[in-house]
């Protein structure tokens, strides 16, 4: 059998690496695994397929501006599309299909002329809205009826001309034409509640949760990394993004540092800019990024607990690798990020209950993270384990590949 996935990147980033393990596992199988990408990439053991250029992610971010996200790159889709042609996979896995490198337009134009069944598993909320991934930090409803004067024109995907209603009526036209040969996985049961309240509503739903290496990312000794950042016994508050955008919470944070009592707890925060950095308190410390994945799991494992203070998240896998290294969670009650932990391994408290922040802290130091490590640990290797909920995607495969086969579809499984 053949898999072909789509994705903005390749081994790269979650969605990236989530689309390489599952090619890891098809491979397993013994069937052939291809990924087509947009931008960015590291190794991979899969088969890859560049989409477009430099020069086509520059044009489509000009497209971008103008209200047109996912209108350019046709030339690059269009060799994409005789890719597909050559390789005939018997089933497409799409991932992020937005991000400057598809003309989803064509593409979907063009499965709507094959049998090939699809996969579409949504990180977001881009295929329900008419402009923006994500709606809750602009408190905007509309993608329920129809999207019009978008308030979310300065988030991604940045745009200066609202197009949204138009948008919204081509995306509703195109991702509901395909039929039962769709089936959307929600990585969270907060995203699959949107879908039933969008217009996707009446396509077939399974969702399957993000899962980690639970061997790469597991409590390890912290002495060293305790000692880099010269905090001697102080309970470390951990945050970390890969941008530190204002959704992400970084000002929820920095007023929190106000709060704690510095004699016993040091805020530390991942993923800064060199201006953020600059502009820190000078008792907060703040690192642009870990030298390598060990100084990461060293980082988790050493933290008192992890603060998660994001306004619009799906499933962060943040909090799955910060469990995986026995440190509990603190999150705000936003999209699935609440579905990672329960009253043993966290905390979930309302969006901009700073005090509420400095509370859980205050528990976990209390009682002693010891109370905690061995809880956060079984809940990740149990539920969130990427070998088990990646599992699940190879059972769809052959599950939706055995039908295709029933209904007149040769497919080799």
């Amino acid at each position: 059998m053949k898999i072909m996935q789509i994705n903005v990147t390749a081994s790269w980033g979650s969605t990236g690496r989530i689309a390489e393990d599952i090619s890891r596992l098809c491979m397993q199988e013994g069937w052939e695994s291809y990924i087509a990408y947009g931008r960015y990439v590291n190794p991979s053991e899969s088969r890859l397929i560049r989409i477009g250029n430099s020069a086509d992610f520059y044009i489509h971010i000009f497209y971008s501006l103008l209200g047109r996200h996912g209108l350019g790159s046709r030339r690059a889709t269009k060799i994409l599309i005789q890719k597909i042609e050559q390789i005939h996979p018997d089933i497409i896995h799409l991932h992020n299909i937005h991000g400057y490198y598809l003309n989803y337009p064509l593409l979907f134009q063009y499965l709507q002329q094959t049998d090939i069944p699809i996969l579409w598993t949504l990180h977001d909320c881009w295929p329900m809205t008419g402009q923006c991934a994500f709606f809750d930090f602009v408190h905007c409803n509309k993608w329920q009826s129809n999207c019009r004067h978008c308030p979310g024109g300065s988030q991604y995907p940045r745009t200066f001309i609202d197009r949204s209603a138009k948008s919204y009526r081509l995306k509703k036209e195109l991702f509901t034409s395909l039929n039962k040969r769709l089936t959307l996985i929600p990585v969270s049961q907060w995203l699959e509640q949107i879908i039933h309240h969008s217009f996707l509503k009446e396509t077939s739903i399974r969702i399957i949760h993000n899962g980690i290496d639970t061997d790469t990312f597991h409590p390890v000794e912290t002495e060293k990394i305790r000692e880099k950042l010269n905090i001697g016994n102080k309970t470390i508050l951990l945050g970390l993004a890969s941008i530190w955008e204002v959704r992400k919470g970084l000002a929820d944070l920095l007023k929190l540092n106000e709060l704690i009592d510095h004699s016993l707890f040091q805020l530390v925060l991942v993923g800064l800019t060199d201006k953020q950095i600059r502009q820190l308190p000078p008792d907060v410390i703040g690192i642009k990024r870990t030298n390598n994945l060990e100084e990461l799991v060293a980082l988790y494992s050493a933290a008192g607990i992890y603060l998660n203070p994001t306004y619009e998240d799906n499933f962060p896998t943040t909090n799955l690798e910060a469990l995986a290294c026995g440190t509990p969670v603190c999150t705000y009650k936003t999209g699935g990020s609440p579905e990672a932990v329960d009253g043993s391994t966290g905390f979930v408290i309302e969006q901009g209950d700073i005090e509420g922040m400095k509370q859980a802290a205050l528990t976990v130091w209390k009682q002693g993270k010891d109370t905690y490590r061995e809880a956060c640990r079984k809940r990740a290797v149990t539920c969130f384990n990427a070998k088990d909920r990646f599992a699940e995607y190879i059972r769809l495969y052959k599950e939706v590949a055995a039908s295709s086969f029933n209904n007149g579809k040769q497919t080799h499984i």
